[in-house]
């Protein structure tokens, strides 16, 4: 797309053309559309030359930076060999073979096979049929309903998107669809009150139990969490969480699915979220960081105990996507997880650059309208507050959120704005000094709105 820069008209025709995801179409055509031309390792430049920071790494999937071309190469090579074929009818590809193989060989000895699909909203909804086809296959077919959390996020798909708990996207279509339950989330600034951190993480990990008892046990076939809560603005869960969660799924025999589509491939400085956390989930939905989003590819790993089964026992699976495996996408998937690998760009995150940011991020707490800094690995989050003393939260928190986020663009920083809570999560590859960037910028954008509102 060379000619692209003379187009002066082109936010025109987007306007006029193109329907953006999650977006007020009205405001934006008002407002016009940035277009994004190039990317270059942690940076990315609009089509007038600006250059951004990037403090989220596309859409939480740019792990490995922009402008690597190995990937472009390794895409290219299977391109004019075999462009596609499908998985169906006893076939296969070679990278998509291969592919299965490395994923599953970081997963961990209980993750032995692992299912394709395109996004991270697909590998939802491939789940949440294996669950129900896996309890049927065993002689519990009552076991359908899934147990989700308040403000998780699970893709926008009608079984993802029921299962996330966001309300303002359950007021569309008539969500959540039957068989989708939702209990509390781990949000101890927001919801923990006098409780300690971690006595609200036990507390709220036992709402799974009471529920569990509500429903019945034999209705019960999964619970579904984010390792921490992406889009629902970074919630890292206390330490006692998650051991009490897999402690509560072992004894009351119901599946546990950890959602890997964001915490997955070095973001958290583990391969794995739940690695990170300590858990062995029975399935875990994977995307974003298996390819770095250059080219779309997701999956479902399955564990031993579930896949026994389907190989077993319910013969043909009657699921799957055109492009599930598709050798292109593979084949730029296999590229990035061996630069991950030879990069030790997960022992980077572990060891190194996560230790640097979640100093200079943690750093923004002595802010006056910064109520916390919290980090792991490399995702970040700083909640805004009226008052710190009290964890009293602003009166118009989408506001708050929304200029911080955008005095910061106007700076060169891209970050995320959930409410009144900022969210970064920069490539795997951003070195220290453009660490010290961000946080620069942030406090910036930070001084200008507490400025504003004293004002």
């Amino acid at each position: 797309m060379s000619d692209t820069p003379s187009r002066s008209n082109l936010a025109a025709v987007d306007a006029a053309h193109h329907l953006h995801p999650f977006t007020n179409m009205k405001k934006l055509n008002a407002d016009g559309t940035r277009i994004i031309q190039r990317g270059e390792g942690a940076h990315i430049f609009d089509s007038n030359g600006k250059k951004y920071l990037d403090g989220f790494a596309g859409l939480w999937c740019v792990n490995i930076g922009y402008g690597r071309t190995e990937i472009a190469e390794a895409a290219m090579r299977q391109m004019n060999e075999l462009p596609y074929y499908n998985t169906f009818f006893g076939t296969t590809t070679t990278p998509t073979t291969l592919l299965s193989e490395k994923v599953c060989a970081r997963a961990g000895p209980h993750f032995n096979h692992v299912f394709f699909t395109n996004s991270g909203s697909e590998a939802s909804d491939t789940w949440f049929r294996m669950a129900r086809v896996y309890w049927a296959a065993v002689g519990q077919p009552a076991k359908k309903t899934v147990i989700a959390r308040r403000n998780g996020y699970h893709g926008s798909t009608v079984a993802g998107a029921s299962m996330g708990g966001m309300k303002y996207m359950h007021e569309q279509g008539d969500l959540p669809i039957q068989g989708v339950v939702h209990i509390g989330q781990p949000y101890w600034y927001a919801e923990g009150g006098d409780l300690s951190p971690e006595e609200f993480g036990l507390k709220v990990a036992r709402e799974l139990e009471e529920k569990i008892d509500e429903l019945g046990e034999d209705n019960v076939a999964a619970f579904v969490a984010e390792p921490v809560q992406g889009a629902g603005g970074v919630i890292i869960p206390p330490s006692t969480y998650w051991p009490e969660i897999a402690r509560i799924c072992k004894a009351r025999n119901i599946l546990l699915v950890s959602d890997e589509v964001i915490c997955g491939f070095g973001r958290l400085g583990s391969w794995f979220g739940f690695q990170h956390f300590g858990v062995e989930p029975d399935l875990a939905p994977i995307a974003k960081g298996l390819s770095s989003g250059y080219l779309p590819i997701g999956g479902v790993l399955v564990s031993d105990r579930i896949a026994d089964v389907f190989i077993n026992e319910v013969g043909e699976f009657n699921h799957g996507f055109t492009y599930s495996g598709h050798p292109v996408c593979a084949a730029a998937a296999i590229e990035n997880l061996r630069i991950i690998e030879e990069e030790r760009l997960v022992e980077r995150v572990r060891d190194d650059i996560g230790p640097y940011f979640a100093k200079a991020w943690g750093s923004l707490a002595d802010h006056d309208m910064v109520g916390e800094a919290v980090s792991v690995g490399l995702m970040g989050a700083l909640q805004l507050a009226a008052d710190k003393s009290t964890r009293r939260r602003f009166e118009k928190p989408d506001a708050v959120g929304s200029a911080v986020r955008n005095h910061a663009l106007a700076n060169g920083l891209v970050l995320r704005a959930t409410g009144d809570r900022m969210l970064a999560s920069p490539p795997l590859i951003i070195s220290h000094e453009e660490v010290d960037t961000m946080v620069r910028i942030a406090r910036q954008a930070l001084d200008a709105v507490w400025a504003d509102m004293r004002s």
